[in-house]
């Protein structure tokens, strides 16, 4: 693993922490997302590791799908 590779790892990290601060879940859903799509860019500079790329995956396009499609169940709150 090379330098940029960790760095892509720490800020998914970052991403995933940030994720969890806003008090609206359309704020979290979003930066989850973005955080998701940079593990998935981790797991592939890895070596492909399918366990990283998969989990992640799917949660993004969980996260995709509660952000355009199942938007009449989410109580949105303010930050």
């Amino acid at each position: 693993m090379n330098d940029s590779t960790e760095i892509v790892g720490y800020l998914a990290t970052v991403f995933l922490v940030i994720s969890f601060l806003p008090r609206n879940v359309r704020y979290i859903r979003i930066i989850n997302f973005f955080a998701c799509l940079v593990f998935v860019m981790y797991g592939v500079l890895l070596g492909l590791k399918w366990p990283i790329i998969i989990s992640n995956g799917l949660i993004a396009l969980i996260q995709l799908y509660h952000l355009f499609f199942n938007k009449k169940n989410e109580p949105q709150h303010k930050l």
